[in-house]
């Protein structure tokens, strides 16, 4: 490729808008589906920022990056951060583990690439929503990733618990379909399954009406990880259901920002 197309097509992957700038599907993967966009505030960063992770849900069947930029990305980057808005495999691409893996390469990723985008190493955080808080809690509790902290909208932790009994998801049965040892790669991927001490500080924010991702999913991965002896807080939406609404959200953010503050992550 020429130096020229090369400049081409790297700044038709560049927009503005009077929030952020954006690069978009930058490929940190073979796959077709493992891209992710980068937003950053327009003025340039005096010093590195910090850093966030955002992983959409869907159930791990649907969903994709672009529905989560104005809800979840602009207001990281509002507040003087740079995000990392992750697409990763599908069910329909790849059934479990795929999406675990590829989130832990897009964070491993953002995490080699720091200085290039002026993140501080150790401000970056992961937060994602339903199947993206399964998947940004299976990042900040893996092994192999060390996050500053995690934020989880309603997200699933419990996945065996979907796939039998009255709490059972289609989507869940989807993202883990009949095989051998089919329970017990369901309790591997399962957050509540990794709770030790030693995590990143965790907070999970759900709504008690939630009919999708059951309330007490949450509940009882908060009182693991304390019991454990780690940093972990729970934030109630009462009456919240799967997925909050424009003024529930604007409540939220303030707490959430607070809370990250408290954790001494702030640009």
């Amino acid at each position: 490729m020429s130096k020229l197309l090369h400049s081409l097509l790297f700044f038709a992957s560049l927009s503005w808008c009077a929030d952020y700038r954006i690069e978009a599907n930058i490929r940190y993967d073979h796959y077709p589906e493992t891209v992710l966009d980068i937003l950053q505030p327009v003025a340039p960063a005096l010093k590195n920022r910090p850093g966030v992770i955002v992983i959409h849900g869907g159930g791990w069947i649907q969903g994709d990056k672009e529905s989560v930029v104005d809800k979840y990305c602009v207001p990281f980057v509002q507040h003087g951060m740079v995000v990392a808005n992750v697409e990763y495999r599908l069910a329909k691409a790849a059934t479990a583990p795929a999406a675990v893996n590829d989130v832990l390469k897009a964070a491993q990723w953002l995490r080699d690439r720091a200085a290039e985008y002026k993140v501080d190493p150790n401000q970056i955080v992961v937060m994602g929503g339903s199947a993206g808080g399964h998947l940004a809690l299976m990042v900040g509790m893996s092994t192999e990733m060390k996050v500053a902290a995690v934020i989880d909208f309603f997200g699933i932790t419990d996945i065996w618990d979907q796939l039998q009994g009255p709490h059972l998801r289609e989507y869940a049965v989807t993202w883990i379909p009949e095989q051998p040892d089919r329970m017990d790669l369901a309790r591997r991927l399962s957050p509540i399954t990794h709770v030790r001490k030693g995590l990143p500080p965790i907070l999970s924010v759900h709504g008690d009406a939630d009919q999708t991702v059951p309330y007490e999913h949450s509940v009882r991965l908060i009182a693991a990880l304390k019991s454990a002896g780690d940093d972990a807080e729970l934030i109630t939406v009462p009456g919240g259901q799967h997925g909050f609404t424009p003024e529930e959200l604007s409540k939220l953010w303030p707490q959430i920002f607070k809370w990250l503050k408290k954790h001494k992550i702030s640009n």
